[in-house]
């Protein structure tokens, strides 16, 4: 098992940032990617479609024979963890609960806001996560559908960005929260846009580098880490589009991306 990769999902490119941290925390692990570019978004679909794509997606990342699920996607994490945990017989963990846990950790008055797709945010996922950890946590949550199109565009320093960042940002502010939870993975990438409009006295929680680091103890735990030789290269696939996934995905990991291979769930 240890040889095996690690086989990560998402609706499309944001998961690439877990991808991203997953690499640069474990790098002797060898991951698959697989970004569902034909049906993205996620985050406005219902729970029984988001559930069936999450399905489809880890059996056929299981087929390339992962040791580890990685749920790269807040949505999918949202509504579908528990029943692949149930489902199939390889560890997996979703990007909420180590956020979750790093904001309480971090926390200093229990007022914690929380930034995502309108589907996250109306799943209250997060809100969930966060009262199983500490039930007197005081939580805040904004739906930000223009960050993930902004990202895609190479647009999160852009002023645009920093006025629908002032926007979305107000009314969490105005609570008094002392940390902010990313609670999509195209979000890390306007950390600074965020951080500049948060102000110096919020802390943000980037939730791809805490499932990384969650990865890293599960497997740790398992005994699955691989040590034996050096990582092969990321394989990715998806299953639409694979010329934009190259482009926008290149920006994402910093460094062109190649030897994209288009797939079907069906």
């Amino acid at each position: 098992m240890p040889e095996r990769a690690i086989g990560v999902f998402d609706s499309g490119v944001g998961g690439l940032t877990v991808l991203r941290e997953l690499r640069s925390q474990i790098p002797d692990e060898s991951l698959v990617y697989l970004g569902d570019t034909a049906r993205v978004p996620y985050g406005t679909k219902s729970p029984p479609t988001v559930l069936r794509y999450a399905q489809e997606a880890a059996r056929f990342l299981l087929a390339q024979r992962v040791k580890l699920l990685v749920v790269a996607c807040n949505t999918a994490s949202a509504v579908a963890l528990d029943d692949l945990a149930e489902r199939y017989q390889v560890p997996v963990i979703g990007v909420i609960e180590p956020g979750a846990q790093r904001a309480l950790e971090i926390t200093r008055n229990g007022r914690v806001g929380v930034i995502g797709t309108e589907g996250t945010v109306r799943s209250g996922a997060y809100e969930r996560a966060l009262h199983a950890l500490r039930h007197d946590a005081v939580v805040f949550a904004a739906a930000c559908p223009l960050f993930v199109p902004l990202a895609e565009e190479g647009w999160a320093n852009h002023a645009i960005a920093r006025l629908a960042a002032r926007e979305y940002l107000a009314p969490l502010l105005d609570q008094g929260i002392d940390t902010l939870v990313l609670g999509c993975t195209h979000y890390p990438l306007l950390k600074q846009t965020l951080q500049e409009v948060a102000g110096p006295d919020v802390k943000l929680v980037d939730s791809a580098r805490e499932t990384a680091k969650a990865v890293a103890r599960r497997l740790t735990d398992d005994h699955l880490l691989h040590h034996a030789t050096p990582a092969s290269p990321p394989r990715y696939f998806v299953t639409d589009i694979p010329d934009r996934f190259e482009r926008v995905g290149g920006s994402f990991l910093g460094e062109q991306l190649q030897g994209v291979t288009t797939v079907s769930l069906d």
